[in-house]
């Protein structure tokens, strides 16, 4: 199995981010003997989370004075990148845990909040912080709404003020953790009286898993990322207070237009899945694959060409999202936004090439449920289905800031399904509020 070192220059990294590295892939080995388990019986990776917890990996995003271990946002997507190699539902599953803490850590230092919105997110923070590290409470993230572009819409799950706080009503898709996390973080739109829905009016609420009204519904049997159960769910007349805000009215509009890199987290995910196929295809042919003969196929020229172009273009796709995910910040330029969406377009496209490639060059035996291989595979096809940033969305977005000055993006054509509302605008454009 591959190391950091095999990837990333060793020199620019923290001591202690690459202690967390080590951990994992020594953590590593048992994530991926429960991974086919996991997958067949598309349950949840209850066991690797525990290990994670106990570890203190919960806290990777949390600011150190609250006991986490403060890690940046490229930091956190190398150790996700790492978990995936050995399971990916594992990994994907972790992002929506440390996406709401990312959410409370960096929005609350966005230069544009006033001193005293600050005031009213920090002790919501706090709470939050102090769950995930004295509860080790496992937080889920669930936003899709079947299609819905809850960047830039208004929200289909909706909170309505009534005595002493709210009741929400909706639904999620996609919910990941369902009925295995602690706590829901709910993206949902206020709604008012003889008022047309805004998106402006967003709010973040965070709901334990026991509250009356939340229900966790349907099947989940899907071709990839089983493990991540995410079913539905349902929220009939929940009941919320303004204790139970991830951030206060108004900051999630305010900051995540401008924190654009925090919509492409899934993407470390599928960069590890990438790495651990092309790990296989170098064990399986060296003969080294635990339980399978120790057959050399390194003799056949095809393999070793076949091999060699993975190689090149992993360590591109790498390159590239390694250092997008080192530009991450509040109030990106034009360029740092354009090399994120550049990388999160390689690396949705490029694990499916890999993938392919893997089981193409191991050959038959590797598309066996017996090997890894054909999970890695069916994993690999999800990444790039993903709101908001689907390998559709990110190739317009590419071209119409390369095509179109800033100014010219509100009448661009060529965006009927209302996609591009999503689209970074930096200072210019009259939805930059609303993506």
């Amino acid at each position: 199995m591959s190391a950091p070192g095999d990837y990333y220059d060793l020199t620019r990294i923290r001591p202690e981010v690459l202690a967390a590295l080590e951990k994992i892939n020594t953590m590593g080995p048992a994530f991926a003997a429960r991974a086919k388990s996991v997958d067949d019986e598309a349950s949840f990776p209850t066991e690797n989370y525990r290990d994670l917890a106990d570890a203190g990996f919960l806290g990777l995003s949390i600011p150190q004075e609250f006991g986490g271990w403060g890690f940046s946002m490229g930091e956190y997507a190398m150790v996700g990148a790492e978990i995936a190699k050995y399971c990916g539902a594992t990994a994907l599953t972790f992002n929506m845990h440390n996406s709401s803490m990312a959410w409370s850590r960096f929005m609350y230092d966005m230069p544009n909040l006033t001193p005293e919105e600050r005031a009213e997110f920090a002790p919501l923070r706090e709470r939050q912080f102090l769950r995930a590290m004295k509860e080790r409470a496992i937080y889920s993230q669930p936003i899709s709404e079947g299609g819905q572009n809850w960047t830039s819409k208004p929200n289909q799950t909706q909170a309505r003020a009534v005595e002493g706080g709210w009741k929400i009503n909706g639904f999620k898709k996609f919910a990941s953790l369902a009925g295995y996390c602690d706590y829901y973080t709910i993206v949902c739109t206020e709604v008012f009286e003889g008022i047309e829905p805004r998106h402006e009016d967003t709010m973040l609420f965070v709901v334990h898993k026991d509250t009356p009204g939340l229900l966790v519904k349907g099947e989940w049997d899907p071709l990839g990322m089983r493990g991540t159960n995410s079913r539905d769910l349902i929220l009939k007349d929940v009941f919320v207070t303004k204790d139970d805000l991830l951030m206060p009215r108004g900051i999630f509009g305010k900051t995540l237009p401008n924190w654009p890199h925090m919509m492409a987290t899934l993407s470390p995910t599928y960069m590890g899945v990438a790495q651990g196929a092309f790990d296989f295809t170098v064990a399986y042919l060296q003969g080294r694959v635990p339980g399978q003969p120790p057959i050399d196929r390194r003799m056949y020229a095809t393999k070793r060409i076949a091999v060699g172009k993975m190689y090149a273009r992993l360590a591109a796709m790498r390159a590239l999202w390694w250092q997008a995910f080192g530009e991450a910040k509040g109030f990106p330029s034009k360029g740092e936004v354009m090399r994120m969406y550049a990388a999160q377009y390689n690396v949705m496209e490029g694990v499916q090439e890999i993938a392919a490639m893997a089981i193409r060059t191991c050959g038959g035996q590797s598309m066996l449920r017996s090997l890894p291989l054909e999970r890695m595979y069916r994993d690999s096809r999800c990444g790039a289905l993903m709101l908001p940033y689907t390998s559709e969305i990110m190739e317009d977005y590419l071209s119409v800031l390369s095509l179109y000055d800033m100014d010219e993006l509100d009448t661009a054509p060529g965006d009927e399904g209302g996609a591009r509302n999503s689209l970074w605008r930096g200072d210019s454009g009259t939805l930059r509020m609303l993506r």
